[in-house]
């Protein structure tokens, strides 16, 4: 069981910087692919970003490709996202989650099996 805790959002202007974290219980942290998703008002949830375990590779989504950058302390339990250049269509409930086995599949990455609850991101213009 991993019970997953984000903190860092927050309102913003368009142009900001913001560094969201994600603080992970339980001792296999580091077994566990990390993503970050997002869920704008009446949108569907969408990916974000993730990183593979030992942090070696991580890999973004195109909307957020060379302004966002994800990371993870595995000493520390914690994986973190940092949003350079906001722009208000980043406004939504961001989210982490931890997976084991993480496929491609059908347009979707699939096998992430525990999630936060979420924390507001709004950039306001």
């Amino acid at each position: 069981q991993v019970q997953l805790v984000e903190s860092g959002g927050g309102l913003v202007q368009a142009g900001d910087s913001l560094t969201l974290s994600c603080a992970a219980s339980g001792r296999t942290f580091s077994s566990y692919t990390m993503g970050w998703f997002r869920q704008a008002p009446g949108k569907e949830r969408e990916f974000v970003a993730h990183i593979i375990p030992t942090g070696a590779s991580t890999y973004y989504a195109d909307s957020v490709k060379g302004r966002f950058t994800i990371s993870r302390d595995n000493a520390k339990n914690t994986v973190y996202l940092q949003m350079n250049s906001l722009k208000p269509e980043d406004t939504a409930v961001y989210s982490c989650a931890a997976g084991r086995r993480i496929v491609y599949n059908l347009g979707e990455f699939r096998g992430y099996e525990y999630w936060g609850q979420g924390t507001q991101v709004t950039v306001s213009s």
